[in-house]
């Protein structure tokens, strides 16, 4: 049951970008989602947390047009996603999942290339525009030194950072990112989320699926707080980060102090946790 957590963030009478109603999501005869809500602000960060299994990583595969929903719908721009063609959504959305493979043998500069697929077609090949997109967004990830190497010789690190730099080269306005700081170390992780905050503060909207609370509270500004296929709170990381939600969403007694840098709130474990770990759904 979704529980009301005010947020700072303001409404208008026109309806965001991207949203979803009555949406049931799944794999084959697993139900994962049934008839939820959810609506993502005009540019926010918004960031989805929860235990594994609970569905953060099936509502971002159906936000992003790639799970079908079993009923539902998921409206981008004011039209089911579903009507749009693949390609017209990879102009609207970036999407990286939480695992994705490299063709064989592919070089990082022409995986990266690949972001710019959408903008392409029977009128519009390779351009100057194209080429200043990808430079931009292997400067932003600093993988412009990897760009002649091929994509499977590189760290799961290296290889993380191209795959996030592929994305921010289509130059969408909508970024959905499934845990985007996986294998990356803690200065990598922090330099990956300084960049997608600065994406935000330039307008974009910033759609991810954290498993760090504290890195979720830290940057987002809207964080929607996910158990067993439900939403259980949605709003500002003071309104859904608190002990009490934590400790509900995760099982896990804890406390929370102001964060010492950013005054919001920072998770401290006391131990405990009574959740047993799933694959992430």
């Amino acid at each position: 049951m979704l529980e009301s957590a005010d947020t700072t963030l303001s409404r208008t009478s026109t309806a965001p970008r991207l949203s979803a109603s009555g949406v049931s999501l799944g794999y084959e005869g697993n139900p994962i989602i049934s008839e939820l809500d959810v609506e993502i602000p005009d540019g926010s960060f918004t960031v989805i947390i929860g235990p594994n299994a609970c569905g953060k990583s099936t509502l971002l595969r159906g936000l992003s047009r790639l799970l079908a929903p079993r009923a539902g719908q998921i409206v981008l721009d004011g039209k089911a996603i579903h009507s749009y063609s693949a390609k017209d959504v990879a102009r609207r959305l970036g999407f990286l999942p939480q695992t994705a493979i490299a063709p064989d043998a592919i070089t990082v500069a022409d995986l990266v290339a690949r972001g710019r697929y959408p903008h392409q077609g029977l009128l519009r090949q390779w351009s100057a525009t194209d080429e200043a997109a990808v430079t931009e967004a292997l400067e932003a990830t600093a993988t412009i030194s990897l760009s002649a190497r091929r994509v499977d010789e590189l760290s799961g690190g290296q290889r993380q950072r191209v795959w996030v730099a592929m994305v921010l080269a289509q130059q969408t306005d909508l970024l959905l990112l499934d845990e985007p700081t996986t294998y990356l170390d803690i200065a990598h992780q922090v330099e990956l989320m300084e960049l997608l905050a600065h994406l935000n503060r330039e307008g974009r909207t910033i759609i991810a699926v954290l498993h760090d609370l504290n890195q979720a509270a830290r940057y987002a500004d809207h964080i929607i707080a996910m158990r067993d296929g439900e939403i259980l709170a949605t709003g500002t990381p003071e309104a859904v980060v608190t002990s009490e939600m934590v400790e509900q969403v995760y099982g896990l007694p804890n406390v929370v102090i102001p964060d010492p840098i950013s005054g919001g709130p920072l998770v401290v474990p006391r131990g405990g946790a009574t959740l047993t770990h799933k694959n992430d759904q």
